[in-house]
């Protein structure tokens, strides 16, 4: 993933993950057409995965997933086993360990889209934290290890 920064999420930083997607929220349904577009565009080997999703229905899961998880930052005791399990069942639908990058890749692409000068350096490097540790849980989860 580009930028990758490591190390524990800051309260600021938190919260300028959860005051950003406050601002995706209204555009959710938007944001989710442009994930999408640009996550088969990076890699359109991933995009057989979702022949058989209705892809609207797809989208608001994961836009309902991802703002599950911007507030859980706020409980992590509790959020880190829904992810676990989250992470297991994507192993079920053909998710392998490098489609995480991509992901990441898209989703910032899609935040940055959909945020324009809201989507700052700050909040860039807050969401690379978020999603990076998030995926590493799913990654460590699925196969054993974040790598």
């Amino acid at each position: 993933m580009p930028n990758e920064t490591s190390g524990p999420l800051t309260e600021e930083q938190k919260n300028l993950v959860q005051n950003s997607w406050e601002k995706v929220v209204p555009i959710a349904p938007t944001a989710a057409e442009l994930f999408y577009a640009r996550l088969f565009e990076l890699d359109p080997a991933v995009k057989p995965l979702f022949d058989e999703a209705n892809m609207k229905d797809q989208g608001k899961k994961l836009m309902q997933m991802i703002g599950t998880a911007v507030k859980g930052l706020d409980t992590l005791g509790e959020l880190v086993p829904a992810v676990q399990s989250l992470g297991k069942r994507h192993v079920g639908y053909g998710v392998e360990a490098h489609h995480y990058d991509t992901v990441g890749a898209a989703l910032l692409d899609t935040l940055a889209k959909g945020l324009g000068d809201d989507f700052d350096e700050p909040t860039r490097e807050a969401w690379t934290i978020t999603y990076t540790t998030l995926a590493n849980v799913m990654k460590e989860a699925s196969y054993g290890s974040s790598e």
